[in-house]
């Protein structure tokens, strides 16, 4: 009689350890596996945004920027200096 009670739980047993690794494995996707994931896809969109805005400012530096220089400068732009003496 006792091998009989042994055979009967051993299918269940089986199923019990079965259940608890399959609900193992489902917390281990859904809490490190898909935010890892989801994580990584994060990290290489900033990396891209900032790869493309160091393009565009090396860009930008590239161009030649067009200035005028003032070519005569007016006296009232200056103030005579007095030295004072204590």
């Amino acid at each position: 009689m006792s091998i009989y009670l042994v055979t009967t739980f051993t299918p269940m047993f089986k199923i019990i350890i079965y259940g608890f690794l399959l609900y193992m494995l489902y917390k281990f996707i859904f809490e490190l596996v898909i935010p890892v994931s989801k994580a990584t896809v994060q990290v290489k969109d900033k990396l891209r945004q900032m790869q493309e805005q160091q393009a565009q400012q090396q860009n930008q530096a590239q161009q030649p920027v067009h200035t005028q220089a003032k070519s005569t400068t007016k006296d009232a732009d200056y103030i005579d200096f007095e030295e004072v003496k204590p």
